[in-house]
């Protein structure tokens, strides 16, 4: 009985083309079980991340060269019945690998944190000093308390009953009952300033040790205000 070989190609080109088709075949399939091994913790995030670098850099080459026969990687991996959707996400969506994915987010949450606290020292020491500044008008103080009420509320290492949101709604509160060109008493001026300095006090010690990102900011206005 005589066998007969089927060819899959006619060409040279046509051998090139499905061999690429199997190494992008694999690549997916790797980076799947990649995925998979990094959630389930069974490799470090250091080998994750050098072990997932590579398929990408291996995947953007042949991508690059696949452009024109394979114009769709999704469409690819469902014409095969892949079923990678990890896989399709790291290397089509993120092109990153999730240690770096976390690690960026990481950044941008500090670094909006870190503009949230100093927006806080700043409403914190502007409130103050027009305190001092006797200006004690109501449509003085107001937009000055609301401002600060509304950093500290956009501040998410502050717990909700934080002193300074507390006492800050009380007199924004207390405030919205008096008329636009009412004046704070003497003896209540004295007692906001008071709470402004508790406040901002216990602002300080609330901040997390990692904080000193926030450093700058801080010692930045309090120079302003001295």
């Amino acid at each position: 009985m005589t066998t007969m070989e089927i060819k899959l190609w006619n060409d040279k080109r046509e051998r090139e083309m499905y061999d690429n088709f199997g190494e992008l075949y694999a690549i997916i399939k790797a980076t799947e079980r990649l995925e998979k091994a990094y959630v389930r913790d069974i490799i470090s995030p250091q080998e994750y991340e050098l072990e997932c670098q590579k398929l990408i850099a291996h995947f953007k080459t042949l991508a690059s060269t696949l452009k024109d026969t394979v114009p769709s990687i999704e469409r690819f991996a469902d014409t095969y019945k892949m079923e990678c959707p990890a896989a399709i996400n790291r290397l089509v969506v993120s092109g990153v690998p999730a240690t770096v994915e976390h690690r960026t987010t990481a950044a941008a949450s500090a670094s909006t944190s870190a503009a949230t606290v100093a927006e806080c020292v700043q409403n914190f020491i502007t409130s103050m000093d027009s305190l001092k500044l006797n200006m004690v008008a109501v449509d003085q103080v107001h937009p000055l308390l609301s401002d600060l009420y509304a950093s500290l509320n956009k501040l998410t290492i502050l717990p909700p009953d934080f002193e300074g949101k507390t006492k800050m709604k009380e007199w924004i509160a207390r405030l919205s009952k008096m008329g636009a060109a009412d004046e704070l008493t003497e003896q209540q001026a004295r007692q906001l300033h008071f709470d402004l300095e508790s406040s901002y006090n216990s602002f300080m010690a609330a901040l997390p040790n990692a904080a000193l990102v926030f450093l700058p900011a801080v010692v930045w206005f309090e120079c302003l205000s001295s």
